[in-house]
């Protein structure tokens, strides 16, 4: 039932993301980016990636027609957190191999190994 359900979702979300990727692809895109115009040849390789994200082409499609979208920050880049985030993962990456390495694994006493099959069969 559960699962049922799940396609029939998922075949809901991707009929919404078709229309709004012929609509979007074919329409929309040259509104809202002038370096689009004219480019077909790219276009079809945009449609696997509007299919799962049509909410998110939809918002921005509105923000950037609608003049609500703040051009300044389009094309910042986001740097204030790299240099935290890249100290988080290498102290991560160390303290998981500090771990692995650390735990000590043992067979269990009880249990004799026991041969599957004679030698050389």
């Amino acid at each position: 039932m559960m699962a049922a359900g799940l396609v029939i979702f998922a075949e809901y979300w991707l009929m919404i993301g078709g229309v709004v990727a012929l609509l979007f692809l074919t329409i929309g895109i040259d509104r809202i980016d002038e370096d689009a115009r004219g480019a077909y040849i790219f276009r079809p390789l945009l449609v696997p990636g509007v299919l799962l994200i049509w909410p998110l082409v939809l918002w921005r499609w509105y923000a950037l027609e609608t003049g609500r979208a703040d051009e300044t920050k389009r094309y910042k880049a986001v740097r204030g957190a790299h240099g935290l985030i890249a100290v988080g993962m290498a102290l991560s990456i160390a303290i998981i191999i500090a771990f692995g390495l650390g735990i000590k694994q043992t067979w269990p006493d009880h249990i004799a190994p026991e041969r599957l099959s004679e030698a050389g069969q």
